[in-house]
C-alpha cells in the first residue's frame, strides 16, 4: 500500500493542480517528500516482509506482493527524485532568467 501512495501521490498532486485552478502546478512540488517517505517505507516494510518469509521457509506465502512493494517502492523513489531535479532546476532558471 505505501508503494501504491508513493507511485500515485506525484500524478495526483499533478492532476489536482491541473483540475483545480486555485492550486497552481509548483504547489503540486509539496508530494515530492510524501511519495519519497513512502517509498522509504514502503522499501522498509518489504524487507521485512521477506525476512519474515525467509523465517517462515516461505510457509506464510507473500514473496510476489513483498517484491512489488520493493519495486513500487523504488520508482516512488525515483519519481521523486525526478520531481526534485524538475523543480530544482525550475527555481534556478526563474531566477536566472530574471
Amino acid at each position: 500500500m505505501a508503494g501504491l501512495v508513493s507511485v500515485a501521490a506525484l500524478p495526483a498532486a499533478i492532476g489536482l493542480a491541473q483540475l483545480l485552478e486555485a492550486v497552481e502546478l509548483l504547489d503540486a512540488s509539496a508530494a515530492i517528500p510524501v511519495a519519497a517517505a513512502f517509498g522509504v517505507a514502503a522499501l522498509v516494510l518489504a524487507r521485512g516482509a521477506r525476512r519474515r518469509i525467509e523465517r517462515t521457509i516461505g510457509r506464510i506465502g507473500g514473496r510476489g506482493p513483498a517484491r512489488a512493494g520493493r519495486v513500487l517502492g523504488v520508482v516512488g523513489i525515483c519519481l521523486a527524485i525526478a520531481g526534485a531535479i524538475a523543480v530544482a532546476s525550475y527555481y534556478a532558471l526563474s531566477q536566472w532568467a530574471d
